[in-house]
């Protein structure tokens, strides 16, 4: 398979200002240099405790939010990239840099190659109670993308909106109705539409089930996955529910305070986390299961504050097993076998 987002070295800080002269004292590294890649019609999925920087680099993907530094490309040749990457460490070539960025890295787009960038990646948000226009109909809020984008006629917007309403379990009898008139679930169905309907290639959900009852959450996650299928979908799934992210994702990267600790299968994750943060996070989640136990590990202490994170591997103040070499130096995030990937020197066995 072929890569669609990568990511290189991204990071999205956040100036602290103070005083009445608002003078830039520090930084709150929300995601601090991010190497991530999702292959065409893969379903990721990312984890980690609240705070952790898992919707800033969504949003920062995205470019709703503009990233500091690093790049992010969609669907861009690997030769291209390459070469990208060689210009920017011989800064032989500034003009043929500059034009190529440009061209391919959606980090430094603006104007009008940015709002073209929104009819192929597309946001669902966590809360459907808040992300829909209470004071619009279901018909105009759906509609409204395709009027952004100037995508086609009148008529040809109507009959799409109605292809995607029936796409996501719904009718043309609801059109004319108001946000609250519907249930939470019919509330994400329509947030789902919305996205659906400029017919993007890779979606973001940042938590989208957290707000709804069990039983809704499980046909929301059943209408996803085929969605991914019918449409050929690439998805990138913030939730901090592991269990989830285990029964449905195709690959796991855990997050913690903005950087990726540890990447690799559900399977491999769950049944032998490497990253001692990662174990942590397993042994946190609940078994629905009575007769079946499982240890737990709690953390010292509290996360550092992303505006002041501690030198070298930033889980050391809380992990059982650093040593003077993770105190000093950042661990990078090395491939092992299979699809595997740790940030950590001294990985679980």
């Amino acid at each position: 398979m072929t890569k669609l987002i990568e990511t290189h070295d991204l990071k999205t800080l956040f100036p602290i200002l103070r005083g009445v002269f608002r003078r830039h004292v520090g930084d709150v590294r929300a995601v601090d240099g991010i190497n991530l890649s999702i292959e065409h019609q893969q379903w990721m999925g990312l984890v980690g405790e609240s705070g952790c920087g898992k919707t800033t680099l969504g949003k920062t993907i995205l470019r709703l939010i503009k990233p500091s530094s690093g790049h992010i490309y969609m669907d861009v040749a690997e030769d291209i990239k390459s070469e990208i990457q060689e210009l920017e460490v011989s800064k032989a070539d500034s003009k043929k840099y500059k034009s190529l960025l440009n061209k391919y890295d959606i980090a430094v787009f603006e104007g009008k190659k940015l709002k073209n960038l929104r009819k192929t990646m597309q946001l669902v948000h966590q809360d459907p109670f808040t992300s829909l226009d209470p004071r619009m109909k279901i018909k105009d809020t759906i509609l409204e993308p395709i009027t952004v984008h100037r995508l086609m006629n009148r008529q040809a917007a109507r009959e799409r909106v109605i292809e995607v309403m029936d796409m996501v379990g719904l009718t043309s009898k609801h059109l004319s109705r108001y946000p609250h008139q519907f249930s939470g679930g019919q509330r994400q169905r329509i947030a789902i539409a919305r996205a659906l309907v400029t017919n993007p290639r890779f979606i973001v959900f940042d938590e989208p089930t957290s707000a709804l009852d069990v039983s809704v959450q499980a046909q929301i996650l059943t209408l996803l996955a085929k969605l991914k299928e019918e449409q050929e979908l690439t998805y990138l799934y913030i939730t901090h529910d592991l269990s989830v992210a285990e029964t449905i994702c195709d690959i796991i990267a855990v997050m913690y305070l903005g950087k990726i600790v540890e990447m690799g299968n559900p399977s491999d994750i769950f049944k032998h986390p490497r990253h001692p943060y990662s174990r942590a996070l397993v042994l946190s989640t609940p078994i629905a299961d009575p007769n079946r136990k499982r240890g737990r590990i709690i953390l010292p202490g509290e996360v550092p504050s992303p505006a002041n994170p501690p030198e070298g591997c930033s889980f050391n103040p809380r992990c059982d097993r650093a040593t003077d070499e993770c105190r000093r130096n950042e661990p990078p995030l090395e491939a092992e076998e299979g699809a595997r990937m740790v940030a950590c020197w001294h990985p679980l066995d």
